[in-house]
């Protein structure tokens, strides 16, 4: 049974969609059970200003991401690396013990995406041998 945190959620998502010129993106998923998350955020002086995702999942899914995204917009990038998948599912009044691993996602997804923007992939100069 779902809260109705979960369900109002689930039924009005918040901060669904694309950012032009986003800082960072971020695609995680879970093969288990076939889920993805695509983050997007727009980073200002250490601080998440905007965020947005498409999320491919059930209700659970959708409804952590949406309340995951209005827990860290707005927050440093320190704040958003906190968040946890306790604190989504605990945000939401809870959820369905076979539903956790949705929560985990979006934890995974915002945690991703900030440290790859704090830790951004070494980029390759064509020509350039790999020193490993």
């Amino acid at each position: 049974m779902y809260t109705d945190k979960v369900m109002d959620h689930f039924s009005n998502p918040r901060n669904v969609g694309q950012i032009e010129n986003p800082n960072v993106v971020v695609k995680v998923g879970d093969p288990g059970c076939g889920d993805a998350i695509l983050i997007f955020l727009k980073i200002d002086s250490g601080v998440i200003v905007d965020i947005k995702y498409k999320v491919y999942g059930c209700g659970a899914a959708i409804a952590t991401t949406s309340m995951a995204s209005t827990m860290v917009k707005g927050r440093t990038l320190e704040e958003a690396l906190e968040i946890t998948d306790e604190s989504v599912a605990a945000a939401l009044g809870g959820l369905p013990e076979t539903k956790q691993h949705c929560s985990n996602l979006a934890a995974t997804a915002i945690r991703a995406a900030v440290t790859r923007y704090m830790h951004p992939p070494e980029e390759k100069v064509a020509g350039q041998a790999d020193p490993h």
